[in-house]
């Protein structure tokens, strides 16, 4: 079941034909909310940045049938970190003079454990 359907079928004269794709036109130019006047009302819609569009020529029985079709997303795609952040840049560890051999013990035991590390990486 669709959401809303909306639908008019009508006559037009060329100009008011003209008239409505230029309104529609001029409401993709600016994207973002769009009001687009069909009879009495007006429907409200949200236009993105990117659409995905469709046309259909049919040609047949003393009728030419032009069909142009666009298609959105109704919801914002979700925001992922890369599009809203910068890349995070990873955390430099900061030059610490080697810690003396021995115990390391007292209030330098942080600095024993990343040379512990650092030490056994190399080995």
């Amino acid at each position: 079941m669709k959401d809303l359907k909306f639908e008019q079928k009508r006559s037009l004269s060329r100009q008011e034909a003209a008239d409505q794709l230029t309104a529609l036109a001029d409401a993709l130019r600016e994207g973002g909310d769009a009001e687009l006047e069909f009879g009495p009302g007006t429907l409200g819609v949200r236009i993105p940045d990117d659409l995905h569009s469709e046309w259909e020529v049919e040609i047949g029985d003393g009728e030419i049938e032009l069909e142009i079709e666009l298609k959105w997303a109704t919801a914002r795609p979700r925001a992922t970190r890369r599009d809203t952040e910068a890349p995070a840049e990873k955390p430099r560890r900061k030059n610490t003079p080697k810690a003396p051999t021995g115990s390391g013990t007292g209030s330098g035991s942080g600095r024993s454990r990343g040379t512990k590390r650092t030490a056994a990486k190399s080995a």
